[in-house]
Protein backbone atom coordinates (compact mmCIF):
# COMPACT_ATOMS: atom_id res chain seq x y z
CA UNK A 1 0.00 0.00 0.00
CA UNK A 2 1.54 3.48 -0.98
CA UNK A 3 -0.22 6.90 -0.31
CA UNK A 4 1.71 9.29 -2.59
CA UNK A 5 0.84 13.45 -2.11
CA UNK A 6 2.88 15.51 -4.43
CA UNK A 7 5.84 16.00 -1.88
CA UNK A 8 5.84 13.23 0.33
CA UNK A 9 4.80 8.87 -0.10
CA UNK A 10 4.07 6.80 2.62
CA UNK A 11 4.29 3.17 1.88
CA UNK A 12 3.48 0.41 3.84
CA UNK A 13 5.81 -2.46 3.64
CA UNK A 14 4.53 -5.62 5.75
CA UNK A 15 5.54 -4.44 9.62
CA UNK A 16 6.72 -0.80 8.35
CA UNK A 17 6.13 1.80 6.87
CA UNK A 18 8.41 4.24 4.42
CA UNK A 19 8.08 7.77 4.34
CA UNK A 20 9.76 9.76 1.80
CA UNK A 21 10.28 13.48 1.39
CA UNK A 22 9.77 13.80 -2.43
CA UNK A 23 11.24 17.46 -2.57
CA UNK A 24 14.34 16.16 -4.65
CA UNK A 25 14.43 18.90 -6.21
CA UNK A 26 15.42 21.28 -3.11
CA UNK A 27 17.23 18.58 -1.85
CA UNK A 28 14.10 17.51 0.26
CA UNK A 29 13.78 20.90 1.75
CA UNK A 30 10.35 20.61 4.51
CA UNK A 31 7.31 21.63 3.37
CA UNK A 32 3.75 21.95 4.56
CA UNK A 33 3.07 18.59 2.81
CA UNK A 34 5.68 16.54 4.53
CA UNK A 35 4.28 17.64 7.82
CA UNK A 36 1.03 16.65 7.25
CA UNK A 37 2.26 13.28 5.86
CA UNK A 38 4.93 12.32 8.30
CA UNK A 39 2.60 12.90 11.01
CA UNK A 40 -0.48 10.28 9.58
CA UNK A 41 1.90 8.11 9.37
CA UNK A 42 3.19 8.29 13.02
CA UNK A 43 -0.35 8.13 13.68
CA UNK A 44 -1.18 4.93 12.07
CA UNK A 45 2.00 3.69 13.44
CA UNK A 46 0.59 4.19 16.67
CA UNK A 47 -2.49 2.81 15.91
CA UNK A 48 -2.09 -0.69 13.83
CA UNK A 49 -0.46 -3.10 16.07
CA UNK A 50 1.10 -4.54 12.83
CA UNK A 51 3.48 -2.17 12.45
CA UNK A 52 6.32 -2.59 14.19
CA UNK A 53 8.94 0.45 12.47
CA UNK A 54 8.89 3.71 10.71
CA UNK A 55 11.41 4.78 8.64
CA UNK A 56 12.13 8.16 7.31
CA UNK A 57 14.24 8.78 3.71
CA UNK A 58 14.84 10.76 1.29
CA UNK A 59 14.16 10.73 -2.71
CA UNK A 60 17.14 11.21 -5.08
CA UNK A 61 20.22 10.45 -2.83
CA UNK A 62 19.82 13.33 -0.02
CA UNK A 63 18.07 12.68 3.41
CA UNK A 64 16.97 16.44 4.23
CA UNK A 65 18.06 19.71 3.67
CA UNK A 66 16.28 21.00 6.70
CA UNK A 67 13.91 24.72 5.65
CA UNK A 68 12.96 26.01 2.22
CA UNK A 69 14.79 29.31 2.20
CA UNK A 70 12.33 30.52 -0.49
CA UNK A 71 9.90 30.21 2.14
CA UNK A 72 12.50 31.48 5.16
CA UNK A 73 12.79 34.56 3.31
CA UNK A 74 9.26 35.54 3.41
CA UNK A 75 8.85 34.95 7.38
CA UNK A 76 10.35 38.56 7.91
CA UNK A 77 6.56 40.02 6.75
CA UNK A 78 5.29 37.96 10.10
CA UNK A 79 5.03 39.51 13.40
CA UNK A 80 7.28 37.36 16.09
CA UNK A 81 4.44 35.42 17.32
CA UNK A 82 3.45 33.98 14.10
CA UNK A 83 6.94 33.32 12.98
CA UNK A 84 7.16 31.29 16.56
CA UNK A 85 4.13 29.29 15.65
CA UNK A 86 5.52 28.08 12.32
CA UNK A 87 8.96 27.19 13.86
CA UNK A 88 6.25 25.29 16.60
CA UNK A 89 5.35 23.28 14.15
CA UNK A 90 8.90 21.58 13.41
CA UNK A 91 9.21 21.49 17.07
CA UNK A 92 5.91 19.73 17.67
CA UNK A 93 6.67 17.14 14.33
CA UNK A 94 10.10 16.29 16.37
CA UNK A 95 8.13 15.78 19.57
CA UNK A 96 6.03 13.11 17.61
CA UNK A 97 8.56 11.18 16.10
CA UNK A 98 10.35 10.86 19.45
CA UNK A 99 6.81 9.85 21.32
CA UNK A 100 5.93 7.59 18.31
CA UNK A 101 5.33 3.89 20.32
CA UNK A 102 7.18 2.20 17.50
CA UNK A 103 11.12 2.95 16.61
CA UNK A 104 11.47 5.41 13.90
CA UNK A 105 14.82 4.92 11.95
CA UNK A 106 16.38 7.95 10.00
CA UNK A 107 18.06 6.10 6.53
CA UNK A 108 20.08 9.10 5.65
CA UNK A 109 22.15 9.04 2.23
CA UNK A 110 23.97 11.54 1.16
CA UNK A 111 23.71 14.19 4.28
CA UNK A 112 21.02 16.02 6.13
CA UNK A 113 21.48 19.76 6.48
CA UNK A 114 19.62 22.22 9.20
CA UNK A 115 16.47 21.02 10.21
CA UNK A 116 16.79 17.82 8.63
CA UNK A 117 19.34 16.84 10.71
CA UNK A 118 17.28 17.72 13.83
CA UNK A 119 14.85 15.59 12.59
CA UNK A 120 17.49 12.84 11.69
CA UNK A 121 18.11 12.68 15.68
CA UNK A 122 14.71 12.83 17.03
CA UNK A 123 14.72 9.23 15.76
CA UNK A 124 15.44 6.30 17.89
CA UNK A 125 18.35 4.92 15.26
CA UNK A 126 20.57 6.82 12.43
CA UNK A 127 21.59 4.92 9.75
CA UNK A 128 24.40 6.37 7.40
CA UNK A 129 26.04 5.69 3.96
CA UNK A 130 29.56 6.39 4.52
CA UNK A 131 29.80 9.39 2.32
CA UNK A 132 26.96 11.37 4.07
CA UNK A 133 27.44 14.51 6.17
CA UNK A 134 25.73 16.62 8.47
CA UNK A 135 25.34 20.22 8.60
CA UNK A 136 24.26 23.10 10.73
CA UNK A 137 24.84 26.00 8.58
CA UNK A 138 22.25 28.31 9.91
CA UNK A 139 25.09 30.80 10.81
CA UNK A 140 25.77 31.46 6.82
CA UNK A 141 22.33 32.46 6.58
CA UNK A 142 22.19 34.40 9.67
CA UNK A 143 19.94 32.24 11.21
CA UNK A 144 20.57 29.85 14.44
CA UNK A 145 19.95 26.49 15.02
CA UNK A 146 15.78 24.68 15.51
CA UNK A 147 14.63 21.74 15.81
CA UNK A 148 16.14 20.30 18.66
CA UNK A 149 19.31 20.50 16.87
CA UNK A 150 21.47 21.71 19.77
CA UNK A 151 19.33 20.28 22.68
CA UNK A 152 19.95 16.84 21.04
CA UNK A 153 23.73 17.13 19.58
CA UNK A 154 24.23 18.91 23.15
CA UNK A 155 23.71 15.41 24.77
CA UNK A 156 25.79 13.53 22.08
CA UNK A 157 28.81 15.57 21.11
CA UNK A 158 31.38 17.50 23.16
CA UNK A 159 30.72 21.15 23.24
CA UNK A 160 33.73 21.94 20.75
CA UNK A 161 32.46 20.22 17.94
CA UNK A 162 28.74 21.39 18.48
CA UNK A 163 29.76 25.06 18.60
CA UNK A 164 32.05 23.74 15.22
CA UNK A 165 29.20 22.31 13.95
CA UNK A 166 26.70 25.79 14.25
CA UNK A 167 29.16 28.76 14.81
CA UNK A 168 31.16 27.55 11.47
CA UNK A 169 28.75 25.81 9.99
CA UNK A 170 31.47 22.52 9.23
CA UNK A 171 30.29 20.00 7.86
CA UNK A 172 30.57 16.28 10.07
CA UNK A 173 31.26 13.24 8.27
CA UNK A 174 28.54 10.18 9.14
CA UNK A 175 31.86 8.48 9.90
CA UNK A 176 32.87 10.62 12.80
CA UNK A 177 29.47 10.97 14.14
CA UNK A 178 29.26 7.04 14.00
CA UNK A 179 32.88 7.37 16.44
CA UNK A 180 30.53 9.28 18.51
CA UNK A 181 27.46 6.97 19.17
CA UNK A 182 25.29 9.55 16.96
CA UNK A 183 24.75 7.40 14.06
CA UNK A 184 24.25 3.76 14.88
CA UNK A 185 25.17 2.08 11.47
CA UNK A 186 27.63 3.16 8.67
CA UNK A 187 26.23 1.25 5.53
CA UNK A 188 28.30 0.84 1.99
CA UNK A 189 24.80 0.17 0.46
CA UNK A 190 21.76 2.57 -0.06
CA UNK A 191 20.68 3.20 3.58
CA UNK A 192 17.86 2.02 3.25
CA UNK A 193 19.05 -1.38 2.80
CA UNK A 194 20.72 -1.13 6.26
CA UNK A 195 17.60 0.59 7.56
CA UNK A 196 15.33 -2.75 6.62
CA UNK A 197 17.72 -5.06 8.59
CA UNK A 198 17.56 -3.06 11.65
CA UNK A 199 13.79 -3.25 11.01
CA UNK A 200 13.52 -6.71 11.07
CA UNK A 201 15.89 -7.60 14.49
CA UNK A 202 13.02 -4.54 15.94
CA UNK A 203 10.13 -6.64 14.56
CA UNK A 204 11.49 -9.71 16.54
CA UNK A 205 11.15 -8.30 19.83
CA UNK A 206 8.17 -7.59 22.08
CA UNK A 207 6.24 -3.87 20.67
CA UNK A 208 4.67 -2.97 24.80
CA UNK A 209 8.51 -3.41 26.07
CA UNK A 210 9.97 -1.36 23.12
CA UNK A 211 7.24 1.20 23.60
CA UNK A 212 8.24 1.03 27.33
CA UNK A 213 11.61 1.68 26.80
CA UNK A 214 11.08 4.23 24.51
CA UNK A 215 8.94 5.96 26.99
CA UNK A 216 11.63 5.37 29.65
CA UNK A 217 14.25 6.98 27.04
CA UNK A 218 12.46 10.27 26.38
CA UNK A 219 11.91 10.85 30.35
CA UNK A 220 15.54 10.46 31.39
CA UNK A 221 16.15 13.99 28.83
CA UNK A 222 14.63 16.02 31.64
CA UNK A 223 13.51 13.28 35.06
CA UNK A 224 15.44 13.71 37.99
CA UNK A 225 17.46 10.81 38.68
CA UNK A 226 15.46 9.56 41.33
CA UNK A 227 12.26 10.56 39.42
CA UNK A 228 13.87 8.36 36.57
CA UNK A 229 14.31 5.94 38.95
CA UNK A 230 10.73 5.63 40.15
CA UNK A 231 9.41 5.44 36.15
CA UNK A 232 11.87 2.60 36.11
CA UNK A 233 10.33 1.20 39.20
CA UNK A 234 6.90 1.59 37.79
CA UNK A 235 7.50 0.58 33.70
CA UNK A 236 9.84 -3.43 35.24
CA UNK A 237 6.07 -3.85 37.93
CA UNK A 238 3.59 -3.69 34.97
CA UNK A 239 6.29 -5.16 32.54
CA UNK A 240 6.89 -8.62 34.95
CA UNK A 241 2.52 -9.03 34.75
CA UNK A 242 2.60 -9.08 31.01
CA UNK A 243 2.63 -12.12 28.84
CA UNK A 244 5.52 -10.67 26.89
CA UNK A 245 7.53 -11.52 30.06
CA UNK A 246 6.80 -14.69 30.65
CA UNK A 247 7.14 -15.84 26.86
CA UNK A 248 10.77 -14.10 27.07
CA UNK A 249 11.38 -15.67 30.58
CA UNK A 250 10.09 -18.74 29.72
CA UNK A 251 11.74 -19.08 26.55
CA UNK A 252 14.91 -18.18 28.29
CA UNK A 253 14.76 -20.75 30.56
CA UNK A 254 13.70 -23.50 28.26
CA UNK A 255 17.12 -22.28 25.71
CA UNK A 256 14.91 -21.61 22.80
CA UNK A 257 14.47 -18.31 20.47
CA UNK A 258 11.20 -16.47 22.35
CA UNK A 259 7.75 -15.86 19.90
CA UNK A 260 6.35 -12.54 20.59
CA UNK A 261 2.95 -11.67 19.02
Amino acid sequence: MMKRASLVSVERKADRLIVMNCNSSRRNALSPEYYEGLSQALDLADEEAEIRSVILMGEGGYFCAGGDLNTLVKRREMTISERKNNIEKLHNLARKVRSCAKPVIAAVDGGAAGAGVSLALACDFVVADRQAEFTLAYVKVGLAPDGGATASLSRLIPRQLLTEMCLLGQPVSAERLHQLGVVNVLSDKPALVEASLLVDRIAQGPTSAQASIKRLVAASDSNSFEAQMDLERDTMAEALGGDEAQEGINAFLERRMPEFD
